[in-house]
């Protein structure tokens, strides 16, 4: 596959703690999409923030073991970001943020621009992000995003609501958990929560919902989609999985954002990745020869 993504967004060292001591794991919702994306073959390039310190050498190599790009523009002086994450008896995780986020400006072009997540919503960077997400659809590059709100650090929730809308007006693809449209939208049905998005401009909206499987809007109307079963290990980077899978389907068939069949293809293979994912700790999405070999 030769198309190119540039994905924006924070990479930042998940620490997990399950109660029996603590474990460090590369993190960051744009940094697990791209990972997810190099492991299904897709060309994946991250401009990011990250420290000239251990954990920021640690993201980089974990980008390139992968088989992911950093953005050259993404190193900084200052300490690389951390997600203290602590698990909940369902496998859940709440999480504490010590992170700063500013974005370089870049030259790389993409087929595809994606955001979402910190980066999307924390001052000062979240500006230029949105900012950089309408250049590229007026370039004519696709562009996808995933809010993964982060209460604690979106500030304003009307402010919130408005940065959201300014992205998905840009997208052509967006996705979003059942706990993001609570947030986002709190006194709307799911699939009202789908129209309203929709209704920004997006072709496709896909609503994940846990256990609940995922519901998605398309061109053609309403898709519903199992989740994969598993024992979940934890839910660290699904969403994110997911995600990276979304994208890579909408490359290897651009029919995923005018037909509802292959918007359901799209969504049981995105399930089966998200699903591999939480039965192993940590965010780590599957590889394209897994997902197959599971579907």
């Amino acid at each position: 596959m030769t198309a190119q993504v540039l994905v924006i967004g924070e990479a930042l060292i998940d620490i997990v703690d399950a109660g029996d001591g603590a474990s460090e794991f590369v993190g960051g919702s744009p940094a697990n999409v791209a990972v997810g994306l190099a492991r299904h073959g897709v060309g994946a390039t991250l401009l990011t923030r990250i420290g000239r310190d251990d954990r920021g050498i640690r993201i980089a190599e974990h980008l390139a073991s992968s088989g992911a790009a950093l953005a050259t523009e993404s190193w900084t002086d200052e300490p690389t970001s951390t997600a203290r994450a602590v698990l909940q008896p369902d496998g859940s995780a709440e999480y504490v943020f010590d992170i700063a986020w500013t974005v370089p400006d870049t030259a790389v072009v993409a087929d595809v621009v994606h955001t979402g997540s910190i980066a999307l919503f924390l001052a000062p960077g979240a500006a230029a992000v949105v900012d950089r997400l309408a250049r590229a659809s007026r370039a004519g590059s696709m562009v996808t995003v995933d809010p993964n709100i982060r209460p604690a650090l979106v500030g304003d929730h009307v402010a919130a609501q408005e940065r959201f809308a300014a992205a998905a007006a840009a997208a052509d693809l967006v996705k979003l958990s059942d706990e993001d449209a609570a947030w986002l939208y709190p006194d709307l049905s799911p699939t009202d929560v789908l129209a309203r998005v929709a209704a920004h401009g997006p072709r496709v909206v896909v609503m994940t919902r846990g256990g609940a499987g995922a519901l998605g809007l398309g061109p053609e109307g309403l898709v519903e989609a199992e989740a994969w079963p598993v024992t979940v290990a934890d839910t660290i980077g699904a969403g994110d999985a997911y995600m990276s899978s979304l994208i890579a389907s909408a490359l290897d068939d651009p029919q995923l954002l005018t037909s509802g069949e292959a918007l359901a293809r799209t969504m049981r293979r995105a399930a089966v990745a998200a699903g591999i994912t939480v039965s192993r700790s940590g965010a780590n999405p599957p590889t394209r020869a897994e997902v197959d070999a599971a579907l």
